[in-house]
């Protein structure tokens, strides 16, 4: 017979009280933080070597322009991807680990989705210098399409075909 709570409705996932889910829930966004947070960091560390380059001064001001724009995207999202372990940090003992749960998954989607922004007006600035062609916007379209499908359509898909209703 299923698992029933004592008012006869049927339990659903874990048995687990809502701290335990909190803890279980950190430690999930902690894992997935890190892969994001390795990148944007690698990113961001290329981004800001690049106006000490002689080539820097040879960019177009439209060009200049791309750039600083995505060093900016890519301090946001820095910021916005370590904010987690900041904020775990500060409430630690608070006994409000289910709320700081819930911020520090608002901000690693946020950091997702400066890191797409960064990532691809990065790509939109190398394939500009690399390439003069008329077809970069579309190449980085693109680019931003495979993004949004890897990101978000595909687990929107599982979300709506495997969650129970």
């Amino acid at each position: 017979m299923p698992d029933v709570e004592q008012d006869g409705s049927r339990r659903r996932g874990r048995n687990e009280t809502e701290e335990e889910r909190a803890d279980r829930m950190w430690s999930e966004l902690i894992q997935e933080v890190r892969v994001a947070q390795m990148g944007v960091q690698i990113l961001f560390g290329f981004l800001l070597t690049v106006v000490f380059t002689p080539t820097y001064e040879d960019l177009s001001g439209t060009d200049k322009t791309i750039y600083i724009v995505t060093v900016v995207l890519g301090a946001c999202a820095t910021g916005a991807l370590i904010g987690p372990v900041s904020l775990h940090r500060l409430v630690s003992g608070r006994r409000i680990k289910p709320q700081a749960v819930r911020w520090a998954s608002r901000l690693t989607l946020l950091g997702l989705a400066l890191l797409l922004v960064t990532t691809s007006s990065s790509l939109l600035l190398i394939l500009r210098v690399a390439t003069h062609g008329d077809y970069v916007a579309y190449l980085v379209a693109g680019v931003v399409c495979w993004y949004l499908l890897c990101w978000l359509g595909l687990p929107m898909w599982a979300r709506y075909r495997h969650t129970t209703r």
